[in-house]
């Protein structure tokens, strides 16, 4: 019966599945990343970045209305700067000296509407998201929004 693998111990292993972080993970690591996720998400004021209370979103509505005409939305990351690099090069071969505002507060970028960044906001409207413009697709949009 040895053989065939009959009446030998086995190495237990999980098997792999496929998670939602991109790779292969083993389900009792996966359910326990959701269940810290949940714990998280049960501290927080049920919002994607736990400070949009009522007095936080007027005060982001507010600040919405403030600042320059251009802004870049987002976290600060390397793609984030990517597109106010590529904004900022848009805006000088226009012949626009238009300044750039960096929006970093959640809050702020919510109230957008924005759910994935970076983000570009010209004269107050949302004209790019999710994604890092080149500089001639961002004078391509900064002519199509000023004509």
């Amino acid at each position: 019966m040895k053989l065939f693998g009959f009446g030998k111990k086995k190495n237990v292993e999980e098997e792999l599945v496929q998670c939602d972080c991109g790779g292969m993970c083993k389900p009792a690591d996966i359910a326990a990343k959701k269940a810290a996720q949940e714990a998280e998400k049960a501290k927080r004021s049920g919002c994607c970045c736990g400070n949009c209370n009522a007095e936080a979103m007027t005060e982001a509505e507010k600040a919405k209305q403030g600042g320059s005409a251009v802004k870049v939305l987002g976290s600060g990351c390397a793609k984030c700067n990517a597109l106010e690099a590529a904004t900022a090069e848009a805006l000088k071969e226009l012949g626009m000296s238009d300044a750039i505002d960096h929006v970093t507060d959640f809050a702020q970028i919510a109230a957008y509407g924005v759910m994935s960044t970076p983000a570009l906001v010209v004269d107050g409207k949302v004209v790019s998201f999710g994604k890092v413009l080149k500089k001639d697709e961002v004078v391509k949009i900064l002519k199509k929004v000023r004509g």
